[in-house]
């Protein structure tokens, strides 16, 4: 066992304000049940995730007091005594979809949306709002409930460490870009559009390279996004800018639809062009139809909610959004919605970081702050920074 009791962690304070408040020291228990099949990590890397930040700007549910954070990978402390294959001292990836392995969904691989780990909703993860109550790994500490089934062992931890900036990545960013391409039917040839270039669109447009696209397209309202895009080889079209979004896509490559498309905005949608700063919250959705090929697939790891408190009017607020889906149907799309199931990926995506195959934080720009700049980096990450905040709660990276 730890012979640390003490613990510290991001807390959500109300919209627009989170802070590092010391917070209790992670039990093997769920509620009033022991969590035999569980481990407390001491945590290496935690990242600040724009779903997070969807919460903090208080567009959400959230409630006052919940510790963020469900990007997490950590040294194993304590094992539950019904833990059998993850030891103390193993260096792990934790998925953020929290999966029993024992479900329906589970057994067909789509951990996303477990039926036994959230009493209100298929699926799970921590420090999110109506997922559970799982409390959040933006902290020095966590637990991880049916550890055997959900962590990821890297095979070696001194090489694991040496590529951290990449590792941490595999928790949420990385799989989810991987998943809305897989989904978005991306493969050798392919032309995509990657809707977004914060961290899962940048993750996406990688990954799409990765799976042999010919031509990876990225939009964007934030110029210094743009520019990190363009720095790993992926076309740009800047989203202020007025003019038809078929007649931008046709001067980058002579026509006027791509292969595949992949929103990696989600229901904080802005409109292009002169009405850029004006919510839109289904006009990604509609680009989708526009611009994908009929018989080609839309894949959507961006979020949407059921409930947005801060929407522009009362259907949005309810998740309603005022889609031209007759365009999609007609064009036969395929839809792919939800959370990626990390498990179905993070494997593979290991071994081609283990192998030099990809530079993940290169990609989305990782930079690795201490817990007590976790609220500047929130701060940053919502004015638009072009980086992926990394959270090193112990110093063990820097070191």
């Amino acid at each position: 066992m730890s012979a640390s009791t003490e613990n510290r962690g991001v807390v959500y304070k109300g919209a627009g304000k989170v802070a590092v408040e010391s917070i209790a020291y992670p039990e093997l228990a769920i509620g009033n049940r022991k969590c035999d099949h569980g481990v407390i990590l001491k945590v290496v890397t935690t990242n600040i995730c724009g779903s997070d930040q969807h919460m903090v700007r208080g567009r959400t549910t959230a409630e006052e007091g919940l510790v963020l954070g469900h990007e997490i990978t950590g040294i194993v402390v304590e094992c539950g005594r019904d833990v059998e294959f993850i030891q103390q001292g193993d260096l792990v990836s934790v998925p953020f979809n929290i999966a029993c392995g024992r479900c329906r969904s589970c057994k067909e691989g789509k951990t996303g949306i477990c039926l036994n780990v959230n009493p209100a909703r298929p699926g799970a993860a921590y420090g999110y709002v109506d997922m559970g109550g799982w409390v959040g790994g933006q902290a020095e500490y966590v637990m991880v409930p049916y550890a055997d089934f959900n962590l990821l062992k890297f095979p070696d931890a001194d090489q694991a460490m040496e590529k951290i900036r990449d590792l941490t990545l595999l928790s949420d960013i990385f799989p989810t870009g991987f998943h809305g391409c897989v989904t978005a039917g991306v493969g050798p040839g392919s032309t995509v559009y990657i809707a977004g270039a914060g961290p899962v669109g940048l993750a996406a447009a990688v990954s799409a390279q990765l799976l042999g696209a010919a031509c990876v397209i990225v939009g964007d309202m934030i110029e210094d996004r743009l520019v990190q895009a363009r720095s790993f080889g992926c076309e740009t079209i800047d989203l202020t800018q007025d003019g038809d979004m078929a007649d931008k896509i046709e001067a980058i490559l002579g026509e006027r639809e791509v292969d595949a498309f992949v929103d990696c905005v989600g229901f904080e949608a802005h409109a292009c062009g002169c009405n850029h700063g004006k919510e839109a919250p289904a006009t990604v959705l509609n680009s989708a139809m526009s611009l994908t090929r009929a018989g080609g697939q839309i894949g959507i790891p961006g979020l949407y909610v059921t409930e947005d408190p801060g929407a522009v009017d009362d259907a949005a607020k309810q998740g309603a959004l005022s889609m031209r889906f007759g365009l999609g149907w007609a064009k036969s799309h395929s839809f792919h919605t939800g959370q990626c199931p990390v498990m179905k990926y993070h494997r593979p995506l290991m071994q081609a970081i283990l192998f030099d195959k990809v530079k993940i934080a290169d990609a989305v720009n990782v930079e690795v702050i201490t817990l007590d700049q976790a609220p500047n980096g929130y701060a940053e990450f919502d004015g638009g920074a072009a980086k992926k905040y990394v959270i090193d709660p112990h110093c063990s990276v820097t070191a």
